[in-house]
């Protein structure tokens, strides 16, 4: 199991990261690269929650999204073709004094083949820097949008 902690400060608030987060629309490839239009399918939403199934590259998951708080955003896999376990994503927002705000994402990767356990033993070694200029690149697209 690997698990990948980040930061990365923006100028978006919470919310505005969250209504990026929770935008299952086309186009959800322009703020996070991981999740391709032709994967992605929304099976049931409400309020604060939504079950999406999501993915790219031939890894796809079913995740429970919960934004009930909205200082702290938890997506729990439910299936996976390569994932299981305790696998998922955990967003924390931090305001900061200065109105920036601090985004933590903790992504936990627990292989439930062979396949996944060799992608997780990459993420182990190589996940910061990869997932880390994803989410580089997702708080950049939604401080632009």
């Amino acid at each position: 199991m690997s698990t990948i902690t980040l930061s990365q400060p923006t100028t978006a608030t919470p919310e505005q990261f969250v209504a990026g987060l929770t935008n299952f629309g086309p186009g959800r490839a322009n703020l996070f690269p991981n999740s391709a239009d032709d994967f992605l399918k929304v099976h049931d939403q409400g309020e604060h929650f939504a079950d999406v199934t999501e993915g790219s590259g031939g890894i796809w998951e079913r995740l429970h999204y919960d934004w009930s708080d909205l200082s702290h955003v938890v997506l729990t896999t439910t299936d996976s073709n390569v994932w299981g376990g305790k696998s998922g994503h955990t967003y924390t927002f931090t305001k900061q004094a200065d109105g920036t705000t601090v985004v933590h994402a903790e992504v936990v990767r627990e292989g439930k083949n062979l396949k996944g356990r060799l992608l997780g033993v990459v993420l182990g070694l190589f996940g910061k820097k990869v997932l880390g200029g994803a989410l580089a690149k997702t708080v950049k697209a939604i401080e632009t949008s």
